[in-house]
């Protein structure tokens, strides 16, 4: 079972926090990107007008996930449910969603959207990623966006998907990973953890973590992650002094957004 950690516990105040004042996740601006730059325009009109408006993420993992009717999709850290309502258009009336979230005022609000939308076929759980509470072999699709990023345990996660996967099962996720090392007071800083880059690791680590656990096929393939997103998310960074006084250039240079996928054999 999974004990809170001072990591998680800050991710979730930081969250809580967001969603009650609806801003973004990665500081006083948009965490990544506005959904409007993160999805096609025929994904975010299959929503009414103002559902699409809290986006928490850094990427596209719906359009990655290429998902078909019927379909069951798990979304690891579903935030208050965008991704999730996305994916319930898609695999229709036989698909099955299920977001999980440790953050009950996100999950308030994701449940409250999905009775808005009518959507009988998303569920929402209350849980760590590390520790799902999801039967192992039931699901087609694992999306995530920026969320994987955010956790003390990554190789925890990605046992954790791999058995709840079916055989064949695809994951699909938007998230955050570098090209060398970040600054160690930017490692060490819980703010940071929370603003989607401290726990960021090397690309070549995260795909080490996945095939260790059994998952084959593994593409990281890099987006984008502009330096307005950087400078919001290290200006919201107070718990250090250090951490005020490290080069821009030093994270702008280690820090990006990528598409990543892999496969249950």
């Amino acid at each position: 079972m999974t004990t809170n950690t001072p990591i998680h516990e800050a991710v979730r105040e930081h969250y809580a926090e967001r969603i009650k004042s609806n801003a973004s996740c990665c500081g006083p601006s948009d965490c990544c990107t506005t959904d409007s730059n993160l999805y096609p325009v025929d994904l975010l009109t299959s929503l009414p007008e103002g559902e699409s408006t809290v986006s928490y993420g850094c990427g596209d993992p719906i359009t990655l996930a290429s998902l078909k009717a019927g379909q069951t999709v798990l979304d690891l850290g579903s935030g208050a449910g965008l991704d999730c309502f996305f994916a319930a258009k898609q695999v229709g009336a036989t698909g099955r969603v299920i977001g999980v979230d440790m953050t009950p005022e996100m999950l308030e609000r994701a449940t409250s959207s999905a009775k808005r939308l009518n959507l009988s076929n998303v569920e929402f759980r209350q849980g760590y990623i590390e520790d799902l509470p999801v039967e192992s072999d039931t699901v087609d699709v694992v999306i995530s966006n920026c969320v994987i990023n955010l956790s003390p345990d990554k190789s925890k996660v990605f046992a954790e998907t791999f058995r709840v996967l079916k055989s064949g099962g695809k994951l699909a996720v938007s998230d955050i990973v570098t090209d060398g090392p970040l600054p160690e007071a930017v490692k060490q800083s819980l703010s940071a953890w929370a603003g989607c880059v401290a726990g960021a690791v090397e690309a070549s680590d995260y795909i080490g973590m996945m095939e260790a656990v059994g998952f084959v096929n593994v593409e990281v393939k890099p987006v984008f992650f502009d330096k307005e997103t950087v400078d919001a998310a290290l200006d919201d960074m107070k718990d250090s002094i250090e951490l005020q006084s490290i080069p821009r250039e030093d994270v702008y240079k280690a820090v990006y957004s990528a598409k990543i996928t892999a496969y249950k054999p």
